[in-house]
């Protein structure tokens, strides 16, 4: 079975929050003519689902920016063109949005097509409107309470959070609001600094990753002798390596994949972290995904040398790490420490245990 996944961005960049750690700002300002952040039009969004014709199982990913923005009209269409474009594909959706203007008209949208519905919220209310507010106000009460009508629809989706450098010193206030909560499905991703920098003030740490989650494990594995099963994706990702298989993070094999990123101009890069002019690999109005995927930039993009750390030359994990996602080394190791290596001396056998009865 041939398979495929696009990731579309049909507002660009355009954004109804203002977070104070967005890295798309940053990627958008290595473009020397911003993609505009027009909706992206009929004649693209055919030729898109036209490059999914080829293949039997086709993800379509939809995150932003803030992808409600398209208004929900949009994807209505999108649908309707798949339908009737590629009716015999087996078609998956799926859904990142901060949350703010979901209501019933959303969630029955979401039910009807069985979309994955990822939605951002980082962590206990303080941490939250600290970061993600709108303009002057908090956004906190407004999620939780769109969160509820997610449920009430019976909406499959899950938690994303970005771990700062603020939130990784309360890893037990952390976990303790996912159990009073009952978030089952949770995904943390690192702050990271803008390209080309080491650190920013909120960017996560070698030493803050570790110590965030040595802590977690330990909580969620008292959990899980437990029978109570809570999916983090940093844990899920290491059970899914050590058993052999993929894990679905970009980047935990060590090795770029191309992730068919497409803007709202049709523009198609390989990688979110890197939708910028330099890696900008053809438009998917003029080109097929093919020749895309097998461009010399492509090509270029996916065999660039990687950073390495002396940190790497004694380590009985490299042959699981592979020193991870090039664009997060700063998160997980310097030339003399390493986090991850810090984190798997405490649970890389635990981890290991875990993969073999599971």
């Amino acid at each position: 079975m041939k398979s495929i996944q696009f990731l579309i961005k049909p507002v660009s960049a355009a954004c109804n929050m203002d977070c104070k750690y967005c890295f798309y700002k940053d990627v958008h300002s290595y473009q020397e003519q911003a993609i505009p952040s027009n909706i992206l039009s009929l004649e693209t969004m055919r030729a898109l689902i036209d490059q999914s014709l080829p293949y039997d199982d086709v993800t379509f990913a939809f995150q932003g920016g803030e992808p409600t923005l398209a208004g929900l009209s949009f994807y209505e269409q999108f649908v309707k063109e798949v339908q009737n474009r590629n009716p015999k594909a087996r078609i998956h959706y799926s859904f990142q949005t901060n949350g703010l203007v979901i209501d019933d008209r959303w969630c029955d949208f979401f039910k009807r097509h069985d979309v994955l519905v990822g939605l951002s919220l980082d962590g206990p209310q303080e941490y939250h409107d600290y970061f993600r507010p709108i303009g002057q106000k908090k956004s906190y009460t407004t999620i939780l309470k769109n969160i509820g009508m997610l449920k009430k629809h019976q909406i499959r989706f899950n938690i994303l959070t970005v771990l700062t450098s603020t939130l990784s010193k309360h890893p037990v206030q952390y976990f303790r609001w996912i159990k009073e909560l009952d978030f089952r499905y949770v995904q943390l991703i690192p702050c990271l600094p803008p390209l080309g920098t080491e650190t920013s003030p909120y960017s996560l740490k070698p030493k803050q990753f570790a110590q965030f989650y040595k802590v977690l494990f330990r909580l969620w594995f008292k959990e899980f002798q437990k029978g109570n099963y809570f999916s983090i994706s940093f844990f899920d990702n290491w059970i899914l390596l050590l058993q052999g298989r993929t894990p679905f993070q970009c980047g935990m094999m060590g090795q770029c994949t191309f992730q068919n990123i497409i803007e709202s101009d049709g523009s198609v890069y390989p990688c979110d972290f890197y939708a910028f002019d330099q890696w900008r690999c053809g438009n998917i109005k003029d080109d097929s995904i093919e020749s895309i995927q097998n461009s010399p930039k492509a090509q270029s993009f996916l065999h660039r040398e990687s950073y390495s750390s002396k940190a790497c030359l004694t380590c009985s994990y490299i042959e699981y790490c592979h020193q991870n996602c090039r664009r997060c080394h700063m998160i997980y190791f310097d030339q003399k420490y390493c986090g991850l290596r810090d984190f798997l001396d405490e649970s890389f056998q635990t981890l290991l245990h875990i993969a073999k009865t599971i």
